[in-house]
């Protein structure tokens, strides 16, 4: 069965294109049921969910393959039943993102920022790379060379990320605040990239508003659509949190759609999610 028609007419091209990559699919599902099933679920339950979301079996075991290599998922099986697991690191990253996607937290104008300056030695140049990528994830900006910013509230999230990938010895963290010179909120749009993120929550929004509308009318979708429409919706969604920092409203542009698209996402969730998983726990236990 292939995705809802009501799903595939509200996607724009390019956000259901990217939704669709079976490796972020496999990811948001791992995410999802996995880690309710003592982290593991059998390859044949994968091809069964994927297959609803249009994805072919040799699609979805390619990207199985290629998570491997990735280190993300482990092979593991069970009463002689082929399985993967989703590996330590990789269950830190997903939990990490929990509060992120489920939780995200606003900061105010008095929270201040947080900066870090890291150094790495040349003998160690490999870790430069995956600084930055935490960096990144983290939603900091930069506001010159080797001079990365944040809200200040990230700290504990950041910290905790550092220590985790035994990097915390090459930074440091100062809290400050914003004392001169120039409009904080033009810093705040050299430092990020506000425009393209602003466009990503209004393609989100188009492509999701149109199952509110559906939602609202007939109240309910069955349990099979409820769970691919909630995949491709998280699939989509979990990457903007990491892309958005959480700055004061007041620095963000006018018409800012992070604050709608949060709204839509959780409108959404509530509603789909115990259907989905009522169908996804069907499927893995069958």
């Amino acid at each position: 069965m292939q995705p809802t028609a009501l799903y595939a007419a509200s996607a724009s091209a390019e956000g259901a294109a990217t939704a669709n990559q079976p490796r972020r699919l496999i990811v948001t599902v791992y995410g999802l049921y996995a880690r309710e099933t003592e982290n593991w679920l059998s390859v044949s339950s994968v091809v069964r969910l994927l297959r609803q979301l249009g994805v072919d079996e040799p699609a979805v075991r390619s990207s199985i393959s290629r998570l491997k290599r990735r280190g993300t998922l482990v092979s593991e099986n069970r009463d002689g039943v082929a399985g993967y697991a989703l590996s330590e690191s990789a269950l830190r990253t997903i939990r990490e993102g929990d509060r992120r996607i489920f939780h995200m937290t606003r900061a105010t104008s008095d929270d201040g920022w947080l900066l870090a300056v890291f150094s790495i030695p040349e003998t160690e140049r490999d870790k430069r790379h995956e600084m930055r990528m935490i960096l990144t994830r983290m939603g900091f900006g930069t506001t010159a060379p080797g001079v990365w910013i944040a809200p200040a509230h990230v700290h504990d999230e950041v910290a905790d990320a550092l220590r985790d990938s035994d990097l915390a010895q090459f930074v440091d963290l100062f809290h400050a605040e914003h004392l001169a010179f120039g409009d904080l909120r033009t810093k705040v749009s050299q430092w990020w990239d506000l425009d393209g993120l602003q466009e990503l929550y209004s393609q989100f929004i188009a492509q999701f508003a149109p199952l509110r509308e559906h939602l609202r009318r007939r109240r309910k979708l069955e349990a099979h659509d409820a769970f691919v429409a909630y995949v491709q919706m998280l699939t989509t969604w979990r990457r903007l949190p990491y892309l958005d920092p959480g700055l004061p409203l007041e620095l963000l542009p006018k018409g800012w759609d992070g604050a709608r698209a949060g709204e839509l996402f959780e409108w959404l969730r509530q509603r789909l999610v115990e259907p989905a998983h009522a169908y996804a726990r069907g499927v893995i236990e069958a």
